[in-house]
């Protein structure tokens, strides 16, 4: 190792970024891409396979220790993201015991990337309309790396030491991206690289 770096803990955040497990727009799109222009995909649920990946990575969490420690869950507002959160941060676990469970924050900002494809469109919540999805128009991903930068700033400043956030791929990489020029070369393709459904990497943030 070439370089070493030494920062007091105040000023360190973990994060724990989580895409949702496997939903049914990702099996039909596998299949046909055009499956995603489908008003029958409108907000996505997990399929049986998702659901189950997300079991697995609950167990995980827990036997690492991790549940206990994360203090706040920030997820997308679709469908499956908010499955995603409450399937694995969620205190549905009679199994161990589990008595407390960190709070669960849904936020746009947070959400997939807006318009066109009904899958990225999500329900009303209570009278609440999505008025962020367009139908004809795609956001781009100058769009979607600017929220990125402005999730990470309002996160920042939350006092929560370890957060996770349940996201959608693209997004997640975006919000790496803000990063990205302060990573070595040798770790940011794979830091940055395409999410798999239901997969967790974990970034400690710094103020430096």
């Amino acid at each position: 190792m070439d370089g070493r770096f030494l920062y007091p803990l105040e000023s360190c955040k973990i994060i724990h970024l989580l895409r949702h497990g496997q939903a049914l727009h990702n099996v039909e799109a596998k299949k046909d891409r055009n499956a995603l222009l489908s008003p029958q995909l409108f907000d996505a649920p997990l399929t049986d396979h998702g659901h189950q990946q997300v079991e697995n990575l609950h167990e995980r969490l827990v036997s690492s220790g991790v549940l206990k420690r994360v203090e706040l869950v920030v997820t997308s507002p679709l469908l499956r993201t908010m499955q995603t959160a409450v399937g694995v941060f969620g205190n549905e676990d009679r199994l161990h015991n589990m008595t407390s469970s960190p709070s669960i924050l849904a936020l746009e900002v947070a959400r997939d990337r807006n318009g066109v494809r009904p899958p990225d469109m999500r329900r009303n919540i209570e009278s609440e309309e999505d008025n962020l999805w367009r139908p004809d128009v795609r956001e781009s991903e100058e769009e979607i790396f600017a929220r990125g930068l402005e999730f990470m700033k309002w996160l920042w400043k939350r006092p929560e030491k370890e957060v996770a956030v349940v996201s959608h791929g693209i997004v997640l990489q975006h919000m790496l991206y803000v990063f990205a020029n302060d990573c070595d070369k040798s770790i940011r393709h794979d830091l940055c690289k395409r999410f798999d459904n239901c997969e967790i990497r974990t970034v400690v943030i710094v103020d430096k």
